[in-house]
């Protein structure tokens, strides 16, 4: 990963799709929180994490007006890196933790979606807790002017939130986001599979 990550970091016009990509994928999490709402049986972690991740995709996107390139203000197809396996990776881990939960445990309505809320974030914070930290140290090592060290601090803080919720919330939760889990790496290796190849096409 720490490879990839400085070959997208050496090249201004890769590091700015991968950026904006992250940021593409923090606002995409942002609206599922949102989606994943009740009308009216709202939480306050669920307002946090929404407010939260729509200014991490903020964040990244003001990032990016640190590269010596142009680089539109919008998430269309050609500013995202592989920009099939971007716009899909969540889509795709959400259908299947749905699937998952409607199967195993037959959830459905409100009580699904709140199931999967948790499963899903709960996965993707793993995830951002090995790679933007990661990433950060790739920036440090080519004295990038990009940082993501608020980031990192918050989704810590987002991870401890999740198993907080977890814990009061579904019984042996742990088997649940295992199996979860096992999907988001299928999902993220096929996405840095794809990445790659669109930096075989760049070179």
């Amino acid at each position: 990963m720490q490879q990839l990550l400085t070959t997208l970091v050496k090249t201004h016009e890769l590091h700015a799709k991968w950026l904006n990509s992250l940021s593409f994928l923090e606002n995409a999490g942002a609206r599922k929180i949102s989606a994943s709402e009740d009308t009216y049986a709202v939480s306050y972690l669920q307002l946090k994490h929404a407010a939260e991740e729509h200014r991490h995709a903020y964040y990244l996107k003001k990032q990016l007006k640190k590269l010596p390139i142009p680089f539109p203000e919008t998430y269309e197809w050609n500013t995202l890196i592989a920009p099939v396996s971007t716009q899909q990776y969540l889509k795709k881990l959400d259908v299947l933790c749905g699937r998952y939960l409607k199967t195993v445990l037959g959830l459905e309505g409100r009580e699904l979606r709140y199931a999967a809320y948790l499963l899903v974030t709960y996965a993707i914070e793993l995830r951002a807790d090995v790679l933007y930290p990661i990433y950060q140290e790739v920036l440090d090592a080519n004295e990038s002017k990009i940082m993501v060290k608020s980031i990192i601090i918050e989704e810590q803080g987002h991870l401890e939130e999740m198993i907080s919720q977890l814990d009061s919330y579904l019984k042996d939760w742990n088997e649940h986001a295992y199996e979860i889990i096992k999907m988001e790496e299928m999902l993220f290796d096929e996405w840095i599979e794809s990445i790659k190849g669109e930096i075989v096409q760049h070179e």
